[in-house]
């Protein structure tokens, strides 16, 4: 999926996703939400660092 789809989906500009995929945006809790539901994907699947 683009980031364009996403942030379509989810309802923000593509440029937010880029800077989140950066770590350069602290997205809100109910954002990130929105995007693991997006991708079918938990919050430790996107989220946690290892």
């Amino acid at each position: 999926m683009s980031q364009e789809e996403l942030s379509n989906i989810v309802g923000v500009t593509r440029q937010t996703i880029g800077l989140i995929e950066l770590g350069k945006y602290n997205a809100t809790l109910k954002l990130c939400l929105a995007i693991c539901k997006a991708l079918s994907k938990t919050l430790d699947d996107l989220f946690w660092e290892d």
